[in-house]
């Protein structure tokens, strides 16, 4: 998508990555009027053995410095309850429920084009920026937006940002979209930026030494007393006992603690009943299944069944389906070919070609 800067004001969201700086020199360049935020969005008081990476106190102060370097000012936004009471609280919520979130999702819906864009319009800014790998497009023929796949596709990250809305997208600029991350990376040494050879974050930022089974054992202590040797069932009937089912997803294989002389995977987990199926890998796939909390882009709704390319998990690739939308809430998939491991909690992402169509949560 072009846009005319025009002196056009643009927040960019500084995480004091090489990404975010980046693409505020390449919008500095092209002559926005620049305002860096960088988001402080957990408690250090919390975890404070997860003072590194994305968040951390160095990675402000390198933003700061990008910001200073490049001739515009910087702020630091404390978004830290908003963000425990929507993405933290919901994370465990999910696992509490048996299923397997994905954090990022919702991050990217609420707190970045919900929160960051509320102030950064709030600052008089035209636009929201962010270091994303991502492209959007506009279809002039329906006046609808919709999120398309970055040129580097290891990097890709329209997967996260299905449920970015129709107006947020409308008010954001994803200057990455058209390199690879080895140009950007080269781009930030050629203008000598700090972060160039900052290596990529890995995991979830909220998550203590990248183990989320931590994060529940630290905000729900007791917990662990009243799950843990719960049953372990197989072919119906208990086998052995399991540590507690909010600590398995479904697909896993490994830490079951129990030996039965062949390959056997987690399921289903059932939160109610306290209990962790396991069965062979056959069992794993699925035809068909049914997402919720449906976001649609380049359409405000499915008036018949299409096709379409489905993924079900982060840098996973895309399975031919039919697509069958059921109600305001929900939408039918079926698989032209039965797929492993489709996970409730974890985003299904609907794509034709290289453009985001929608997605939703599996149940």
């Amino acid at each position: 998508m072009t846009i005319s800067n025009n002196k056009k004001t643009v927040v960019i969201a500084m995480s004091g990555g090489v990404d975010s700086s980046v693409a505020a020199a390449l919008l500095k360049n092209e002559g926005y009027n620049l305002i860096g935020i960088t988001m402080k969005t957990w408690g250090y008081d919390d975890f404070p053995e997860k003072d590194s990476g994305c968040c951390s106190l160095e990675t402000i102060y390198s933003a700061r410095n990008v910001a200073q370097n490049l001739g515009f000012s910087h702020y630091t936004l404390d978004f830290t309850e908003k963000f425990n009471d929507i993405v933290i609280n919901n994370f465990i919520s999910e696992y509490l429920k048996g299923n397997t979130p994905n954090p990022c999702v919702l991050c990217n819906k609420s707190i970045k084009w919900g929160a960051l864009l509320e102030k950064a319009e709030s600052l008089g800014a035209d636009y929201l920026a962010t270091g994303h790998y991502a492209k959007i497009k506009f279809d002039k023929t329906n006046n609808r937006y919709n999120v398309s796949e970055a040129a580097d596709k290891k990097k890709d990250q329209s997967y996260a940002l299905w449920r970015v809305s129709q107006y947020a997208l409308s008010k954001t600029i994803f200057p990455l979209g058209g390199y690879t991350k080895s140009e950007i990376r080269k781009l930030a040494h050629e203008m000598d930026l700090k972060p160039a050879d900052t290596p990529d974050s890995q995991e979830i930022c909220f998550v203590p030494n990248n183990n989320y089974r931590d994060l529940i054992q630290i905000r729900l202590p007791g917990l662990n007393e009243s799950i843990s040797g719960g049953d372990l069932i197989y072919n119906n009937e208990k086998v052995g006992t399991h540590k507690g089912y909010p600590y398995y997803t479904i697909g896993q294989r490994r830490g079951l603690n129990f030996a039965f002389g062949k390959r056997l995977y987690v399921s289903k987990i059932d939160a109610e009943k306290n209990q962790v199926h396991i069965d062979d890998e056959e069992s794993l796939y699925s035809s068909e299944f049914t997402v919720k909390d449906i976001n649609l882009m380049t359409t405000d709704k499915l008036i018949s069944p299409i096709k379409a390319d489905v993924k079900i998990r982060y840098n996973g690739v895309g399975y031919s389906a039919l697509l069958e939308q059921l109600s305001d809430d929900e939408i039918l998939v079926r698989f032209d070919n039965p797929q492993k491991a489709v996970t409730p909690g974890q985003s299904a992402v609907f794509y034709s070609g290289e453009d985001v169509i929608g997605g939703g949560i599996i149940k």
